[in-house]
């Protein structure tokens, strides 16, 4: 007598927590961030130092990279620039120094965004999911159009990689990327400093007119090219604007 098949449910089978990487030298914050984030649904992988972290990348399917600013030996800066030069996941800054000049370099090499120490864990709860968010749907909007073309450019939206005419590569910091991709979203409309933060960090952003200045002024030299004038024009009074796509 055979034995009766096994009913078949069709209950979805869970998907595997998000893995976190988070990078600091102080083994305290490391626990406190690693427990906090643990309870609410993450994987999560801690460093001490650049090389430590080198060790855990190699697996390969690090979600988010939690990166404090100043470290002996490497310091976060040039982490933060490597892993974007690599194409590696996004990046939460951590730092003890909340000037503003600070937060403009970290995110201009790269970082996704930025926190001074000390702070709340639900704040950076809340600030990595905004950044999981954003990047999940970057990936979806390339699914559905995986290039985008403007006046002879071309975005690539899985690769995150950006086009000349000439047909030269220009590399872009997820930052960039993602700045790139407001003003692409939205060409004709004049967008304020608030509305831009608003799009990119989502609405209790920390409103730096500066950092986004300075984002803005950088994604323009790598759009500029000896026969076009610039792409992203300033109005005065409001912020600026992205020429309409012709």
């Amino acid at each position: 007598m055979s034995s009766a098949p096994l009913p078949q449910t069709n209950e979805p089978q869970l998907a595997a927590p998000l893995r976190i990487l988070v990078v600091d030298d102080d083994q305290d914050l490391r626990e406190l961030i690693s427990n906090f984030l643990g309870q609410n649904g993450f994987e999560i992988l801690t460093a001490a130092n650049g090389r430590d972290m080198e060790k855990a990348m190699t697996r390969g399917d690090i979600a988010l990279v939690v990166l404090d600013y100043m470290m002996p030996g490497e310091d976060g800066l040039s982490i933060c620039k490597r892993i974007n030069e690599q194409g590696g996941p996004p990046v939460i800054m951590l730092s003890a120094r909340g000037e503003e000049i600070d937060r403009i370099v970290g995110l201009e090499l790269g970082a996704d965004d930025y926190m001074a120490k000390p702070f709340h864990p639900r704040e950076l709860l809340a600030r990595i999911r905004a950044v999981l968010r954003r990047r999940e749907n970057s990936a979806s909007r390339g699914e559905k159009s995986p290039i985008s073309h403007f006046f002879n450019w071309q975005l690539d939206n899985i690769k995150r990689t950006l086009v000349r005419p000439d047909g030269v590569q220009v590399a872009l910091s997820n930052a960039e990327f993602e700045l790139l991709r407001v003003f692409l979203d939205r060409p004709g409309r004049a967008l304020s400093r608030d509305q831009i933060l608003d799009y990119l960090h989502g609405p209790n952003a920390d409103s730096f007119d500066r950092a986004i200045d300075v984002q803005i002024s950088r994604l323009r030299r790598k759009l500029s090219d000896d026969t076009s004038e610039d792409i992203i024009r300033t109005i005065r009074g409001i912020g600026y604007m992205f020429k309409p796509l012709k």
